[in-house]
C-alpha cells in the first residue's frame, strides 16, 4: 500500500499562473498512478482553482459542463503538475454497490475453498494518496451515489459494513466528480440517461464548478497543441464551425453540437485523409439529422470559404 504524503509546496501561479497566494501541496516525484503530462493542456482559470482548492484543501469538487470540454482532464492535467496519482472511474449504469465497496470471493488456499473479501474501488482509493474522479456522476444510479455520501463529509470516513470496519481517509486522498448537467437533470435533451441529483448529497459537495468551452483563440491552441502539423488557418476555422454548432444548437437549429474533443477528432481525421470537409463529415456531420447535415454544410462553406463536395461514386 502506497503511504506517502505531499513532500513539496507549488505556487499556483508559478505553476498554473493562477491562484494568487495559492500554495498547493505536491508529491516531489511521479507515481504510479500519476497521469502523463500534456504540455500543450490549457487551463481554464476558474475552474483551475477550484480544482486546486480540492488538491490543497481536501475540498471536494464537483465539476459540470458540456461534453468534451475536459472536465476529468482538467483534474488529470492539475494533478500530473502535482505528481499526485490520479484514478477516474464511469458511473454508467452497471457500476453497482458491489464494484465500489466490495463483495465476498471464493478462494482455494492449501487446497480448500475459502471465502475472502475482496474490497472494491472505493475503499482502495481511500486507503492512498489518490485523486478519485467520479466521471459521469449525475448518471450514477441512486443506490450508488448514497454508498459515496459518507466520503462527502469532512472527515472523509468509508464505513465498510461488510467487514465491520471504519477506513480513515488517507491524507493524500482527494475527491472528485465530473457531470453534464448541474445536477438539475437533462434540460435540452443532450444528456439522456443523467438523473437530478438529491439535494442532500448536492449541498455537501463543498466546491461546484462549472467549466464551458473556452474562448476561440484557447481552443484553437488546443487543437494546434494536439496537431502540430495542421495549418493555422485551418485550426481557426475549426473552431470557428464548432461555435457555430454551438450556438446553432442554442437557436435549436441542430439538436448536437461539436465539443472541443471533437474538434481535436476533426483535425486529427484531417491530418490523415488531407481533406477538413470530408474529415468533418465522417467526424460530425454524419452524427446530425438528415435536415442539419445541409445547415453544417453552410457552416462549412462560411469558415472554410468553400463548399464541401461528395466523394464521387467508384465505377
Amino acid at each position: 500500500m502506497t503511504t506517502g504524503t505531499p513532500d513539496a509546496i507549488v505556487d499556483a501561479r508559478d505553476v498554473f499562473g493562477i491562484g494568487g497566494a495559492l500554495k498547493v501541496p505536491a508529491f516531489s516525484d511521479p507515481g504510479e498512478h500519476t497521469p502523463a503530462r500534456d504540455d500543450a493542456y490549457c487551463f481554464s482559470p476558474e475552474a483551475t482553482l477550484a480544482v486546486l482548492l480540492g488538491f490543497a484543501h481536501n475540498r471536494r469538487v464537483l465539476l459540470h459542463g458540456r461534453h468534451g470540454s475536459g472536465k476529468s482532464t482538467l483534474v488529470e492535467q492539475v494533478a500530473a503538475r502535482l505528481n499526485w496519482g490520479c484514478l477516474r472511474v464511469n458511473l454508467d449504469g452497471h457500476v453497482g454497490r458491489l464494484e465500489l465497496v466490495g463483495r465476498d470471493a471464493v478462494t482455494l488456499q492449501d487446497g480448500k475453498q475459502v471465502t475472502e473479501f475482496r474490497e472494491g474501488i472505493l475503499p482502495w482509493a481511500v486507503r492512498r494518496p489518490i485523486a478519485l474522479v467520479l466521471d459521469e456522476y449525475d448518471a450514477g444510479r441512486p443506490e450508488v451515489l448514497f454508498v459515496i455520501q459518507r466520503l462527502l463529509e469532512k472527515d472523509g470516513r468509508f464505513t465498510l459494513l461488510e467487514r465491520n470496519e471504519v477506513v480513515t481517509a488517507h491524507p493524500g486522498f482527494r475527491l472528485f466528480a465530473t457531470a453534464n448537467t448541474s445536477g438539475l437533470g437533462d434540460e435540452d435533451g443532450l444528456y439522456h440517461g443523467v438523473r437530478r441529483l438529491n439535494h442532500a448529497q448536492l449541498d455537501r459537495w463543498n466546491v461546484v464548478a462549472k467549466l464551458d468551452y473556452l474562448p476561440a483563440g484557447t481552443e484553437t491552441g488546443i487543437v494546434r497543441g494536439q496537431v502540430p502539423t495542421l495549418a493555422p488557418a485551418t485550426a481557426t476555422a475549426m473552431v470557428a464551425l464548432a461555435r457555430l454548432t454551438r450556438e446553432g444548437h442554442h437557436a435549436g437549429d441542430l439538436s448536437t453540437l461539436m465539443s472541443t474533443r471533437t474538434v481535436v477528432t476533426w483535425a486529427e481525421n484531417t491530418r490523415y485523409l488531407g481533406d477538413p470537409a470530408l474529415a468533418l463529415r465522417i467526424t460530425f456531420t454524419n452524427k446530425c439529422a438528415e435536415h442539419e447535415r445541409e445547415i453544417v454544410g453552410e457552416y462549412f462553406q462560411r469558415c472554410f470559404g468553400y463548399e464541401p463536395r461528395e466523394l464521387p461514386a467508384s465505377g
